[in-house]
């Protein structure tokens, strides 16, 4: 690895920046886990919809929902393969996203994101506690990903609407609506009973206040996660096989309508 995290920052404003600096260990070795981390379908099957054009300087995009205002622009601003790439975003002000992946033994990796460029004043910055919370979800998802997965390519499918309510109170309603626990265990094997919700059924990973991954048998074999983030409530699946893209195009309105419809509930 050439550089360390942090190398683009201005040594005159770096003291006043707030920088998200996060580490996972997954599967995999490094030439493995750079597919996961710095391609389109890489990225695509644990995060959000991307394309990369594998190079520096190349263009990226990252799709978080319908319409051209929900496509993120960017570039690649540092391509080091297998151990560093630094993505940038476009316009100002500028994030920057910066991923190393270090061996930790012949078959995993430590692989660290540094998100950087949330200066006080600027229109990131409120957006800072989010992004810290959402990466937790997106790294235990990459996490998942390499161990089950591990060479395959998802297609996502990212249902998310606004809820009123505090997230404790959020999260007791979604999964009543849903028919699950409010106490999801790892281990426990959950299936959505809710009759007008669409298939959803696996084993948790994990679960935490107002989060649980999954191992997901339905729709169809992927990963998965429900989530009380900020103001939103998500059920994202990173669905497998070649059923996949027909069975997002058809689920993911479904399932908008039904987190539209429990709303307010």
């Amino acid at each position: 690895m050439t550089s360390e995290p942090g190398s683009i920052e201005d040594p005159e404003t770096a003291s006043s920046e707030r920088v998200i600096d996060l580490s996972i260990d997954v599967v995999g070795t490094p030439e493995e886990v750079w597919q996961a981390i710095a391609t389109g379908p890489g990225i695509s099957s644990w995060y959000v919809p991307s394309t990369i054009e594998e190079r520096e300087g190349g263009a990226t995009t990252s799709r978080f929902g319908e319409g051209p205002e929900m496509v993120i622009p960017g570039r690649v601003a540092a391509w080091e393969p297998p151990h560093r790439v630094l993505f940038v975003g476009a316009g100002e002000p500028t994030l920057a996203f910066e991923w190393l992946v270090q061996a930790r033994d012949e078959s995993s990796c430590v692989v660290r994101l540094v998100n950087s460029g949330f200066f006080p004043g600027s229109p990131w910055e409120d957006q800072y506690d989010g992004l810290a919370e959402g990466w937790k979800l997106f790294l235990y998802n990459l996490k998942l990903h390499q161990e089950h997965f591990a060479g395959q390519h998802a297609t996502a499918m990212l249902p998310m609407v606004m809820w009123t309510g505090d997230p404790a109170r959020r999260w007791s309603r979604l999964t009543d609506a849903l028919g699950l626990p409010i106490d999801l265990e790892p281990g426990a094997q959950v299936r959505v009973t809710a009759v007008d919700a669409p298939a959803l059924a696996g084993t948790v990973v994990r679960a935490e206040a107002q989060f649980a991954w999954l191992i997901l048998d339905s729709p169809a074999p992927g990963t998965g996660f429900l989530a009380c983030e900020g103001d939103g409530i998500s059920v994202w699946q990173y669905l497998y096989g070649d059923d996949a893209p027909a069975i997002v195009e058809r689920d993911t309105p479904r399932w908008n309508a039904w987190l539209a419809a429990h709303a307010e509930a």
